[in-house]
């Protein structure tokens, strides 16, 4: 493994204090506040959870142990009775929130629906007791391969409200992915529908089931449930096929909770790697719902008023914790769009912005970055005065794209929260408290309080400020996940064996290196594995793409490393032009002499690739183990299933 010992960094020294405003009607109103809340989860990591847990949850009966920790197996709550559906619906219906909006769905083709709290109840019980009626029990597993719409929240709601553990595919996942996934998970059912809408095409749901089911390839599944969204003709095995709306009708909306361990397990959410099966992540009842409720309360400072949009997909885990659990247990009012901003209509998230009054809107770099590229005229067409709080997820933000989404969607008014955290975490690592942390464009700011996080080397040693090392958190937390289905050892080689202290301590490591500023600012640079080691000198790819982005002619970039004989590595470059700046000699060597410019000579690309778009995951990310192997000269190879366009691949391996 790479030592991440970033010596060149882009020096970012703006500094945006919380508005006077924001921080007076804030959850945490301040610096001193935050600091104090840190140290005192700090002092007692327990005793600060247990009271969260204790305040914030429905609990249907008191847990015995907070923290069972028997490394790296952590148990949270131990004894304790708890059902996350419950938390969600039942208990806001007895509070004037039973008819507030509960979730605001507003579809690709133009058709929307809101459902209240106590609306959203009822089709969530009637839709358990379906379950119940094709047999699902306690503990079976069902997966869910939806379009975005309110019947992926029910089926998720209806499932954790039965005790049913949950693994939702993303619906932009092939047959082969899916199969792969309910396989390893030993799927009894399958929710799924006749097709879902994205960028003005249909995309064939159902059609892929089949092919993952053809031929028995899934034995454990019984049933497979459809809902009709798309209305195109399909096949529906008689016998296993069931249409959602014929069950639903006349079931009884009568369903109470299960009561449900602590531990149990809520759902399993595949992360793809680079080789290998999928690593099934598995997360339990009581520490997650603690976790994703209040890191979503703090960290974006829900208020009972607001219209809160996260626009990621509930295939992933910020749909999972963000879009569903985390806003329901506050009894906030969630969006879900099925949508995307596409050629027909580039501005349609601002048009939702303004339909809906949006207050809180989060979402990933790759797609502010697209935005840029698409102007600011669409943004600027609609009102976005509602907004008051920005947020941001999915990998290192570059400062430039922060700068923009900060000026142009935000107003200059808005505070930015960017997010650190992955799947395996459940929720927030490291975010600002946007009442009480002034931010810095990039950085991540500070580690949520009860998470001890620290930048350290190979031995576990912290390293000094501004220099890069790898991300390691301390001390378990609610939300981490509990291990990889079916194979604890891979749970411990993956995420516990990387660094290993001479004290013996067990640290987290999950594959991020960052470093720490002089003022305790954390900056993350992105995978170790994007690290690249030029002349011995090693150098953070996010710092060279965060170069290029400055400059006004790159929209969006992409830095791997390349053998090379004389330097070991060098910097290989893939750049996605802004609309009015075309591909040249010239504006290559401007290019590379605006890195020098930037960070100096040793970050120089040595090539330079433009490109018209870059390979991504359905979920956003670049998929810059690709661009290795092209850059590199070798097949491409590892799970290419994620890929949102494969004509983007192709284009770049044939040259075009």
């Amino acid at each position: 493994m790479s030592q991440p010992t970033i010596e060149s960094i882009l020096q970012e020294k703006r500094l945006f204090q919380p508005p006077a405003e924001f921080s007076q009607n804030a959850h945490i109103k301040s610096l001193d506040e935050y600091q104090q809340l840190y140290d005192k989860a700090k002092a007692n990591p327990e005793q600060f959870w247990a009271e969260l847990a204790e305040k914030e949850l429905h609990w249907f009966q008191k847990w015995d142990t907070v923290l069972d920790w028997q490394p790296p197996f952590a148990k949270w709550f131990v004894g304790g009775k708890i059902n996350i559906s419950y938390n969600c619906l039942d208990r806001h219906l007895t509070t004037w929130r039973r008819n507030k909006a509960a979730l605001i769905w507003e579809g690709e083709p133009g058709d929307s629906r809101t459902l209240t709290y106590a609306q959203l109840h009822r089709e969530v019980c009637q839709f358990a007791n379906v379950l119940k009626q094709l047999g699902v029990q306690k503990g079976d597993r069902v997966g869910i391969y939806m379009p975005m719409i309110p019947e992926a929240a029910i089926a998720m709601l209806a499932c954790a409200r039965i005790g049913a553990p949950h693994t939702v595919v993303f619906g932009g996942f092939s047959a082969e992915a899916l199969r792969d996934r309910l396989i390893d998970g030993e799927a009894k059912l399958v929710i799924t529908a006749d097709g879902g809408w994205r960028k003005d095409a249909i995309v064939a749901l159902k059609d892929e089931v089949d092919k993952a089911l053809d031929n028995d390839a899934v034995p454990t599944i019984e049933n497979v449930l459809v809902v009709k969204r798309t209305s195109q003709n399909i096949h529906m095995e008689p016998g296993r096929d069931h249409w959602w709306h014929d069950l639903q009708q006349g079931v009884s909306a009568d369903c109470p909770a299960e009561p449900m361990d602590s531990e149990d397990m809520l759902f399993i959410l595949y992360t793809s790697g680079s080789t290998g099966k999928p690593k099934g992540v598995v997360h339990t009842t009581g520490g997650y719902n603690l976790y994703t409720h209040i890191t979503l309360k703090w960290a974006f400072d829900l208020q009972d008023t607001d219209v809160y949009w996260c626009t990621a997909d509930v295939g992933w885990i910020t749909g999972h914790s963000y879009i569903v659990y985390g806003p329901l247990s506050n009894g906030a009012t969630t969006l879900m769009y099925e949508g995307a901003p596409r050629a027909s209509n580039p501005g349609a998230l601002w048009e939702v912005v303004e339909k809906y009054g949006v207050n809180i809107f989060y979402t990933a770099p790759t797609a502010i970055r697209a935005f840029i590229k698409m102007g600011e005229h669409h943004p600027k067409a609609r009102n976005l005065s509602s907004l008051r709080l920005l947020g941001t997820v999915g990998e290192p933000i570059n400062p430039e794209a922060w700068m923009w989404y900060y000026r142009v969607i935000g107003g200059g008014r808005c505070p930015v929260v960017d997010t650190w955290w992955q799947t395996e975490t459940g929720g927030f690592m490291i975010t600002p408290l946007p009442g009480a942390i002034p931010t810095k464009p990039g950085s991540a700011t500070f580690p949520f309080p009860g998470i001890l996080t620290d930048i350290v080397d190979l031995e576990g040693n912290s390293v000094e400020d501004n220099q890069g090392g790898y991300l390691v958190v301390k001390h378990p937390w609610p939300g981490m996940m509990r291990t990889v289905y079916g194979d604890p050892d891979r749970f411990r080689r993956t995420y516990w064996e990387h660094i290993q202290p001479k004290d013996g301590q067990y640290l987290y490591f999950a594959g991020d290196g960052a470093r720490k500023d002089e003022d305790g600012y954390f900056w993350v640079m992105g995978r170790v594995d994007d690290v690249i080691n030029v002349a011995g000198h090693r150098l953070g790819t996010m710092e060279i793409e965060s170069a290029l982005v400055s400059h006004p002619a790159v929209a969006e970039a992409a830095v791997v490393g390349t053998p090379d004989e004389l330097k070991g590595e060098d910097v290989f470059a893939f750049v996605t032009l802004e609309s009015d700046y075309e591909a040249s000699d010239e504006l290559e060597k401007e290019l590379k002499a605006h890195v020098v410019k930037e960070i100096g000579a040793i970050a120089r690309p040595g090539r330079i690739r433009f490109t018209d778009g870059m390979p991504k995951t359905r979920s956003g990310k670049i998929m810059r183990r690709l661009l290795r192997n092209l850059a590199s000269g070798q097949e491409v190879v590892g799970d290419t299933s994620t890929l949102e366009d494969r004509s983007v691949l192709d284009k770049l391996r044939g040259g075009a």
